[in-house]
C-alpha cells in the first residue's frame, strides 16, 4: 500500500472512530503515521470508569480484518504448543475482570520543549476500564507450563495487525508478570471488543503503558529473553520483529541507538531510569495524577459555603497511590486531598478536595495536582533537557527523544477562573 493510500485509509479510520467516539478529540500527529484519538475534556478524569466513547485510541500498522469465527491464538515454544480458537478461549477457561488504568507511553509527549516527534499528546492519552477474558495463566498452564517456575522468562506476543513497513508488532513481557494478572481480554466495560481496541482479543498487561497490551494477538511465545533477531529467525519471511520492543518505546537522550538487550534488572521504568539501564524500557506505569474538575473550559461559582469541589484521578503502574496533594496558588503550597472509591492494583483511584477560594477575588487560579506512590516517588515539578542523566534531580523529568513515560505536575496544571457571581 502507497504511502498516499495508506494516509487516506488511516483517515477515513479516525473518522469513523470520530463518530463512534463522541467523547473524543483527533491528537496531532504532524507526521501522519498514526491513529490517534484522545479524551476531548478533563472531566473524563473525574469518574472511576471509562466509558468507551471517551477511551483514547493509538496504533499504526493497520487493523486487520478479523473475524472471531475463524481467529485462533497460537501459544508456542512450550512442551505442548496449541492453536486455540475464539470459542475454546470463552468456553474451555475460565473468564475473569481486571480494571486497568492504560495509558499511552507517549501521554504528555506534546509537554516536551523542545518538541520531539510522533503524536503530540497533552493529558489525553490515558483511560481506566474493565476488561474482561481469560487469564494468560490458564492458557499457559494448559499448554504445559509450570506456572510456579521462578525461573526469569518471558512472554512474547505477536500482533496480528498488517505492518505499516515490514516491522511486525511484538512486544515482551516479562513471564512472572503475565502469570500473575494478565488477561486475553475479548470484551471491554462489558461489551464486545471494539475493533480499535483489539477486536477479537487484546492481551491486556493491568498497570503497565498500553504499548505492552498487544491488540489484535495471534500468538504467544515463551522465550528465554525479551526478542531479539533469533526469536523469529525460522519464520524467514522479510520482516522485522525487534523494532517495537527495543527501537521504540525507549527512553533515551537525542540521537542515541539503544541496544537489543535481553534482558533488564527490573520491570519497574522509574527505577530503569536512575538505575543502570541505560536506556529504559516503558514497563509499568509511573507515578501520576490528572484533576477532571474543574475543567478549565467554564468559570467556577462557590456553593453557598464559597466552596468549590476538585476531583481528579490518580495511578501509579505495579504500585499503589499513597497520597495525593492539590495546590490552588500555582505551586506555592500543598494541601493533601482525599483518595476514596475503587482501589483496584492497576487501576487508577479518585481524589477529592474542598476549595474555598478568596471570596474578595476574582480572576483566573493555577490548580496542580502532584500524587505519591507506596514507594515514596512523587511526581516531579517539570520536564527539562539535561545534560547528565545519571544524576536526574529530584524535581525534574529529563526530556526524552521520545518524549516517553513522562509524569510531572506542573504542565498538568488546569487554568481555572472564579466567578464570584451566582446563577439567580
Amino acid at each position: 500500500m502507497s504511502e498516499g493510500t495508506r494516509g487516506e485509509a488511516r483517515r477515513g479510520e479516525i473518522e469513523e472512530i470520530l463518530e463512534r467516539k463522541p467523547g473524543t478529540r483527533e491528537a496531532r500527529d504532524e507526521e501522519d503515521r498514526y491513529t490517534v484519538v484522545g479524551a476531548a475534556n478533563r472531566r473524563t478524569f473525574a469518574d472511576w470508569l471509562t466509558p468507551i466513547e471517551e477511551h483514547f485510541v493509538c496504533h499504526r500498522n493497520d487493523v486487520p480484518d478479523a473475524d472471531a469465527e475463524t481467529w485462533e491464538l497460537r501459544v508456542t515454544g512450550v512442551d505442548d504448543e496449541k492453536s486455540i480458537s475464539m470459542a475454546a478461549l470463552r468456553e474451555e477457561y475460565p473468564t475473569v475482570a481486571v480494571a486497568h488504568t492504560m495509558e499511552c507511553a507517549g501521554n504528555n509527549r506534546g509537554q516536551h520543549d523542545p518538541e520531539t516527534g510522533s503524536v503530540q499528546w497533552g493529558w489525553e492519552a490515558v483511560a481506566n476500564a474493565m476488561w474482561s477474558g481469560t487469564p494468560v495463566r490458564a492458557v499457559l498452564e494448559d499448554c504445559g507450563v509450570d506456572v510456579n517456575d521462578d525461573s526469569e522468562r518471558w512472554l512474547t506476543a505477536v500482533g496480528g495487525d498488517v505492518p505499516a513497513d515490514d516491522d511486525v508488532y511484538v512486544k515482551s513481557i516479562p513471564l512472572a508478570k503475565a502469570l500473575d494478572d494478565c488477561v486475553l481480554a475479548d470484551e471491554m466495560n462489558g461489551r464486545t471488543l471494539p475493533v480499535e481496541h483489539g477486536y477479537p482479543v487484546r492481551l491486556v498487561v493491568p498497570g503497565w503503558y498500553g504499548t505492552n497490551s498487544v491488540k489484535w494477538v495471534e500468538e504467544l511465545r515463551i522465550t528465554d529473553t525479551m526478542v531479539t533477531d533469533a526469536t523469529f529467525a525460522d519464520e524467514e519471511d522479510g520482516r522485522t520483529y525487534t523494532y517495537w520492543q527495543h527501537g521504540a518505546y525507549r527512553i533515551h537522550p537525542a540521537d542515541a541507538e539503544p541496544d537489543i538487550e535481553e534482558t533488564v534488572p527490573t520491570a519497574d521504568t522509574w527505577d530503569q531510569l536512575v538505575g543502570d539501564v541505560e536506556h529504559p524500557y516503558t514497563f509499568d506505569e509511573n507515578v501520576m495524577s490528572l484533576i477532571g474538575k474543574p475543567d478549565g473550559e467554564n468559570p467556577v461559582t462557590p456553593d453557598a459555603n464559597g466552596r468549590v469541589e476538585i476531583r481528579g484521578v490518580a495511578w501509579a503502574g505495579d504500585d499503589e497511590v499513597t497520597r495525593v496533594e492539590i495546590s490552588t496558588d500555582d505551586g506555592e503550597s500543598w494541601r493533601d486531598a482525599d483518595l476514596y472509591g475503587p482501589n483496584y492494583s492497576g487501576a487508577w483511584r479518585l481524589f477529592t478536595h474542598t476549595w474555598k477560594p478568596n471570596p474578595e477575588a476574582e480572576g483566573t487560579v493555577t490548580l496542580l495536582s502532584r500524587a505519591t506512590d507506596e514507594r515514596g516517588r512523587t511526581q516531579p515539578a517539570s520536564i527539562e533537557v539535561l545534560d547528565d542523566w545519571p544524576e536526574i534531580p529530584e524535581d525534574v523529568y529529563p526530556w526524552n527523544e521520545g518524549g516517553y513515560a513522562a509524569n510531572a505536575y506542573r504542565p498538568n496544571g488546569v487554568e481555572v477562573r472564579v466567578s464570584s457571581r451566582r446563577d439567580e
